[in-house]
């Protein structure tokens, strides 16, 4: 006859058993020196993000790429049975993607670059 086996299961502690544990306190990290200087580094007074240089790129961006969507446009023509080899033309394969892609890369640099400072005295 196959006799019962009793499952592998641990017996639990007693309260009074168990040890007590503190908590354990973190103290707080110092501010790094790096974190100062940055703070004594910021602007005291309140201005734009960008200088008058990167908007002016930014608009110079934006007229180019509305230029090369205004040069892409078009290329139908007025019977839609007749076929219009002019949207194969250089003007909207070439030159308008360029002019699109060159509106953004303005776009990028006007961005990315760092306004001028202001020396205080």
């Amino acid at each position: 006859m196959a006799t019962k086996r009793k499952p592998n299961i641990p017996n639990k502690p007693n309260i009074s058993e168990m040890r007590k544990v503190e908590p354990v306190v973190v103290p707080k990290a110092a501010p790094s020196r790096s974190n100062i200087r940055s703070r004594q580094a910021e602007p005291k007074g309140i201005g734009f993000l960008f200088d008058k240089r990167n908007y002016l790129l930014m608009v110079i961006g934006v007229v180019l790429i509305i230029i090369g969507f205004i040069v892409m446009a078009g290329g139908g023509s007025k019977d839609p049975k007749v076929f219009n080899e002019a949207i194969f033309d250089t003007q909207r394969l070439t030159i308008a993607p360029i002019l699109v892609l060159l509106g953004f890369a303005v776009e990028v640099v006007a961005i990315m670059l760092k306004p001028k400072q202001t020396v205080e005295a």
